[in-house]
């Protein structure tokens, strides 16, 4: 029994020598993808299925740092807790492969190690994709998304990020002076490139542009941050609110607002940009 025991416990921390997986997300997880094997979707969008999976994780606790493990960078799988992101990226992840018709455990850990790590493959701490502006640029590089922020009608973005490296001491890897480094390269990369958003104050205007499944990314007036939530874009009673893992609740939720109005109740939310998934 206590070998079982034992066996169960590191089945439940790892899956691989680089993924880890609870039980309990592993459950969840292959339940939903022998649920959308069994489903015709071919007659769907992958923005449908975006829209569709989203809804299946509302009610989910919102849980923060869920992927800052001790030790080495793993690839971690977790449904049972989620934040913004990982909210957005294990949505994003089930939603393409439906559409590659890979709807295995394999197929799902290649796809979220592709979209979460630079030229998706996770190497150490520092090759996350750890600013979310980063994120779009290069999951854009990849095929996977498209920025239609610009062809909106979005203006220029002052995008040049430093939150980690200015505050190391938030973040425990960021004591490996290597990693510190890399961060400081990335941020500026990030800020040499040209990024849009659609200020808030134009939202209203320009939202019958947006399209239920977009990848929603709200900027903030904060000098040194870029993007501080994201979600996906969904109708609801003819205006597109905002489908997240929110902290107000404390769950996955749609706002009970417009994304519009919601925005303006958040003053450091400055304003959106918005991708397509491809």
């Amino acid at each position: 029994m206590r070998l079982l025991t034992l066996f169960l416990f590191l089945f439940s921390f790892s899956l691989s020598a680089q993924t880890v997986c609870t039980l309990e997300s592993r459950d969840r997880l292959d339940a939903m993808l022998t649920e959308l094997s069994q489903e015709d979707l071919s007659s769907k969008s992958v923005k449908e299925l975006t829209v569709e999976i989203g809804q299946r994780f509302l009610g989910t606790p919102y849980v923060e740092k869920t992927l800052e493990l001790p030790g080495e960078e793993k690839l971690v799988i977790n449904l049972t807790g989620l934040d913004c992101t990982t909210y957005l990226e294990t949505v994003v992840t089930l939603a393409r492969i439906a559409k590659l018709g890979n709807l295995t455990f394999d197929g799902f850990e290649q796809e979220l190690e592709r979209i979460r790590y630079q030229d998706g493959v996770r190497k150490d701490y520092s090759s996350r994709l750890h600013y979310f502006s980063d994120w779009i640029y290069q999951n854009q590089e990849k095929g996977i998304i498209r920025d239609v922020t610009l062809e909106m009608g979005g203006s220029g973005y002052p995008n040049q990020p430093t939150f980690m490296s200015e505050n190391p001491q938030f973040y425990a890897q960021l004591s490996n002076p290597d990693f510190l480094q890399f961060i400081k390269k990335d941020e500026q990369e990030i800020a040499s490139r040209t990024y849009h958003y659609i200020p808030k104050a134009e939202v209203e205007k320009l939202e019958k542009n947006i399209q239920p499944g977009d990848l929603i990314a709200i900027t903030t007036s904060m000098k040194n941050l870029d993007i501080v939530h994201v979600g996906f874009a969904i109708e609801k009673n003819g205006r597109i609110h905002l489908m997240h893992a929110g902290t107000g609740n404390m769950q996955v939720e749609i706002s009970d607002k417009p994304l519009s109005d919601y925005l303006k109740a958040n003053k450091s939310q400055s304003g959106i940009m918005v991708c397509r998934l491809l």
